[in-house]
């Protein structure tokens, strides 16, 4: 029994650890973006669909 109160409080160490690693890492910026921004505005069309007309003339068709 004792042994899983070794591994239990060992298991709560090392994610406390990660937990603590983690803020970090997001403090000083480390999942920061700095190349996206600058390259968004050249696919900026590409992300942006427009509705086909087929689509809200069948809608159209269904509705009625």
């Amino acid at each position: 029994m004792s042994v899983i109160y070794i591994l239990l409080s060992i298991s709560i160490a090392v994610a406390i650890l990660f937990f603590a690693a983690f803020i970090i890492a997001v403090k000083k910026g480390q999942y920061d973006d700095s190349y996206t921004p600058s390259v968004r505005m050249l696919f900026e069309d590409e992300l942006v669909k427009k509705p086909s007309s087929e689509k809200t003339q069948s809608k159209k068709v269904k509705q009625h």
